[in-house]
């Protein structure tokens, strides 16, 4: 009785110790989420910068300018932003699964240790694989890397038509993949303003739309892996929500246990003694 005792107030002691580590990665979640959110509001800012710039830049362009567009059968290219690291749920699955029905004869371009391992399991194998950043300040320098990457299959021949999924935080604390065209950029969707209004330029027109249309990608980019970012450390919140549950069921449960173990054993103890004080008292007699 006493040795199980011994085992249930061990396992208590590892519950806590669990516990104690799922509360701390829930913070860390929580304060990566919260810093990619903050981010994202200047991200979101300097893409409407730059989407306002392209249309001014296609303003300067003469009418009858051609704007290049894919020729032939395009060679699409698909960039998933999974998970980075575990304990996050179903989150790379969700992605994957969006991209399902294209992955045949497509670039895959995986982003997230965690999510290319989870692709190759069910049977894709990534063309390109890269960790995600490992904080929200690094998404800049990571979003460029990637881009440069991306550039190089598109210069090779291999890519003509790229498309991005990444998951967003819904309402309800529920996430969202959504799935936009980056490449070849569609220059139609953007607003051109009235020819009075062309602004002062150093640079041709049609050098100046160049160098704008790297920049919106490169905002793109960035702006995917920041949701993304937050996503998945707001995935893995709920995650450790419900282990911190699942702990606190199991220790009450163990607690509950220990005290009818205690009770048991001092029950015991307590006949033990009565018997040997009778037994005491018969032998005196």
């Amino acid at each position: 009785m006493a040795e199980r005792l011994a085992d249930i107030v061990t396992q208590i002691q590892n519950v806590h110790q669990l516990e104690a580590v799922v509360t701390a990665m829930r913070g860390i979640a929580a304060s990566r989420a919260q810093k990619a959110r903050s981010l994202l509001a200047g991200v979101e800012a300097y893409s409407e910068v730059v989407s306002r710039a392209i249309g001014q830049a296609l303003s300067l362009l003469p009418d009858e300018a051609p704007i290049a567009r894919t020729c032939g059968r395009a060679k699409r290219a698909l960039i998933l932003f999974c998970a980075e690291q575990g304990f996050a749920g179903a989150f790379s699955e969700r992605v994957l699964n969006a991209a399902a029905s294209d992955l045949r004869g497509a670039t895959v371009f995986v982003v997230g240790q965690r999510g290319a391992t989870v692709a190759r399991e069910h049977g894709i194998s990534p063309t390109w694989s890269e960790p995600m950043a490992a904080h929200a300040e690094a998404v800049p320098g990571f979003a460029n890397r990637l881009a440069d990457d991306l550039y190089g299959y598109v210069a090779g021949g291999a890519v003509t038509q790229v498309d991005i999924l990444y998951a967003r935080s819904a309402t309800g604390g529920a996430t969202a993949v959504e799935r936009h065209s980056l490449l070849p950029i569609d220059f139609e969707r953007f607003g051109r303003p009235p020819r009075h209004e062309a602004p002062l330029i150093s640079l041709a027109p049609d050098a100046l739309l160049e160098r704008l249309a790297e920049e919106y990608v490169y905002a793109q980019l960035c702006e995917a892996a920041l949701h993304a970012f937050a996503a998945e450390n707001e995935a893995r919140m709920i995650a450790m929500l419900a282990a911190r549950t699942n702990i606190d069921t199991k220790l009450a449960a163990l607690s509950n246990r220990e005290r009818q173990l205690r009770q048991q054993e001092i029950t015991t103890e307590v006949v033990e003694l009565a018997a040997g004080a009778e037994a005491s008292k018969s032998a005196q007699r």
